[in-house]
């Protein structure tokens, strides 16, 4: 509901939702690391992660981007649930580790999101890893199957990151995912 999500943002969190698991457990991590933080004294870090990716994500992960890339290089039709309009922004995992060292090494107590700011949809992001794949078979749009609760829009606020920590993404998506395709093509040809 707010766009871009800043970490003053509370979320808007359906807690019987499709997604209400893994939207409160995020939410419950938060809360009990400052209640350790603030009655412990615990000396903690909260970093708020926004779609990373990159090479030794797991074939079977189920989330956008080993589904892309494997169909891709199967010259398959990339499967697109909902119109595809949807918005995320992928962060590269190199970047995301900088981030969060760099986190480490503060003494910033509240949450600081690490992501990158740069908003795509998600039928241009297949239409990316298609083209680096080379891809013909362009995609399968089932906008009836989109997934409840699914936000619309993501895109990081890194204002306090790159404030407090002096951090923003380097690697673009282009090269991200030149680097992860070239790890799923072996893992690819495994399978065969």
């Amino acid at each position: 509901m707010v766009h871009p999500q800043t970490e003053d943002y509370w979320g808007n969190c359906d807690p019987v939702g499709v997604r209400s698991v893994y939207d409160e457990a995020k939410r419950f991590a938060e809360a009990l690391t400052m209640a350790y933080h603030n009655f412990h004294g615990v000396d903690t870090r909260i970093v708020r992660i926004f779609n990373t990716f990159g090479p030794r994500m797991r074939l079977d992960d189920g989330r956008s981007v080993p589904n892309f890339i494997q169909q891709a290089l199967r010259k398959e039709a990339l499967t697109i649930y909902g119109t595809g309009e949807q918005t995320r922004s992928f962060c590269f995992v190199d970047d995301l580790i900088e981030g969060i060292r760099r986190l480490m090494n503060s003494a910033e107590h509240m949450p600081v999101n690490i992501g990158n700011p740069l908003e795509v949809s998600i039928n241009d992001f297949a239409r990316l890893i298609n083209e680096i794949c080379e891809n013909p078979a362009g995609l399968s749009i089932n906008a009836s199957d989109r997934l409840g609760d699914d936000p619309e829009r993501r895109q990081p606020d890194i204002t306090r990151a790159q404030t407090i920590l002096g951090w923003q993404p380097v690697v673009s998506i282009r090269d991200g995912l030149t680097k992860t395709i070239d790890f799923f093509r072996h893992k690819v040809e495994q399978q065969k």
